[in-house]
């Protein structure tokens, strides 16, 4: 059986629960937040906000790129105000319109500028870890509303994260200090705010539960998070009763295996799961090997939602995408719950079904 193999990902954010201050253990049954990644505007330029209410849609996850609002070094890096800092008048305008539907943003914060890795590309992690905590203290700054906060992702993939040689604790290790730090960072501007780390992909360079043991500071801790950020994608029909796929693959399927892999080291502050990502294709395209029509889609929408509401520890659950790719794009995806034209596919209706 093939593996599906992905293109690296787009990013857009994430979700923001009715009670802020959260318990980081898997103890009472809460069904899982409904989040979701799409576009601000329709294909015929209409907000996407309506449409997002009409979908029970709780969370917005949104993608924040620190290379493109810190081209340039800032003198005061932890000051949205400083010049250096050019914010995304898209994501102001998201955060006012999400509030008005009372739909919550969580945002990616990802992508490192080249001042601070010595002129790599955005996947290289920075020289001094703190520079990248500084920049989301600015960032919470920046948005106060938003309270959930991804840090990087799927990092196990040297794609989109380095260094992260195959076989070695020396990515995890990078990866778990920035975490750490962007951890105490946002905690400073808000205690409510929510820190949302791992954010692993099924497979990747590194396996998931590799990355979680090799997940360690320098002084032997585990980093501070909230939720463990994961993206679950399958070739598997969502279904708990499925044995593990391999010691190299974490899907959909195997979230029980994941889960009882952080309880082993975080004990009784083990984090919930945040699902970042999950979607299927309903045709074929450049990013996945794998697909299904649009009714067995839908069914999959279902099937996923029904899944981790049977669980006590996933507290989120996020849909890849709200719109299809244009059929002109190189990846082509069609993982939507509407065309790219906007009309709704049989998963439209599974999903604003979904407790």
């Amino acid at each position: 059986m093939q593996r599906p193999v992905r293109i690296s990902g787009r990013y857009l954010a994430l979700l923001l629960l009715g009670a802020l201050l959260v318990p980081t253990c898997s103890s009472a049954k809460v069904p899982a937040l409904k989040a979701i990644y799409g576009p601000l505007r329709m294909p015929d330029g209409s907000s996407v906000f309506p449409v997002y209410q009409r979908l029970g849609a709780q969370v917005l996850e949104m993608q924040l790129s620190w290379a493109t609002v810190a081209g340039n070094r800032p003198a005061g890096p932890t000051d949205p105000a400083d010049p250096a800092y050019r914010w995304p008048v898209q994501l102001d305008s998201a955060v006012r319109d999400a509030a008005r539907y009372h739909i919550d943003i969580a945002l990616l914060v990802e992508d490192f500028p080249a001042w601070s890795n010595g002129g790599r590309g955005p996947a290289w992690a920075p020289t001094n870890p703190a520079d990248y905590a500084n920049f989301i203290q600015a960032a919470s700054r920046r948005y106060p509303s938003v309270h959930f906060w991804m840090i990087l992702n799927e990092v196990n993939n040297s794609r989109n994260f380095r260094p992260l040689p195959a076989h070695s604790p020396v990515g995890p290790q990078r990866y778990a200090a920035l975490l750490d730090l962007a951890y105490r960072a946002l905690k400073a501007v808000n205690p409510a705010n929510i820190v949302i780390g791992g954010m692993t992909y099924s497979t990747g360079t590194i396996g998931t539960y590799d990355f979680i043991h090799w997940m360690r500071l320098a002084n032997g801790r585990r980093p501070r998070m909230d939720y463990y950020g994961h993206n679950p994608y399958s070739i598997r029909y969502p279904n708990l009763a499925q044995k593990p796929f391999s010691a190299l693959v974490c899907d959909i399927d195997d979230i029980d295996t994941l889960e009882q892999r952080l309880a082993d080291i975080y004990h009784r502050h083990t984090p919930k799961l945040w699902l970042s990502e999950f979607g299927i294709s309903n045709a074929a395209n450049a990013s996945f090997d794998y697909y299904v029509s649009q009714q067995v889609q839908a069914r999959w929408v279902t099937a996923a939602f029904r899944l981790v509401n049977s669980v006590s520890y996933v507290a989120a659950m996020g849909w890849y995408e709200l719109l299809d790719d244009s059929p002109s794009s190189s990846a082509g995806l069609s993982e939507g719950l509407m065309t790219a034209t906007g009309m709704p596919k049989p998963a439209f209706y599974a999903y604003a079904s979904a407790p």
